[in-house]
């Protein structure tokens, strides 16, 4: 089994849909750091398990953005990591630090 990763840093906006009194249903920013699992039994054509480009063009979608207006969800570290992940080819974890001690992982 072949096993990469990749950890990239975005900055953007987002509010949520909360059932509850809360700052964050006000529009705030993040830095998210966010890293990204992939892996194959077999390499690509390219001896790749996928191109490190691709992953940071999924991630970098995010970045300078509303992630309200991009997502068709409420924008948490939880469904961030979900998205991140469906968009990515042999991706089974996303890790998203949403700010230092809190950090959300999708995994299949």
């Amino acid at each position: 089994m072949f096993y990469i990763s990749k950890k990239i840093e975005v900055s953007g906006a987002h509010h949520l849909q909360l059932d509850y009194q809360s700052k964050c249903t006000q529009l705030h920013g993040h830095n998210w750091v966010i890293e990204v699992f992939c892996k194959a039994e077999q390499l690509n054509s390219n001896g790749m398990v996928v191109d490190f480009s691709h992953i940071s063009s999924v991630v970098k979608q995010l970045d300078h953005t509303c992630l309200n207006d991009l997502m068709d969800c409420n924008p948490t570290a939880e469904n961030i990591a979900r998205w991140i992940c469906e968009r990515v080819p042999h991706c089974y974890k996303v890790s998203v630090q949403e700010s230092t001690g809190n950090t959300a992982i999708y995994e299949l």
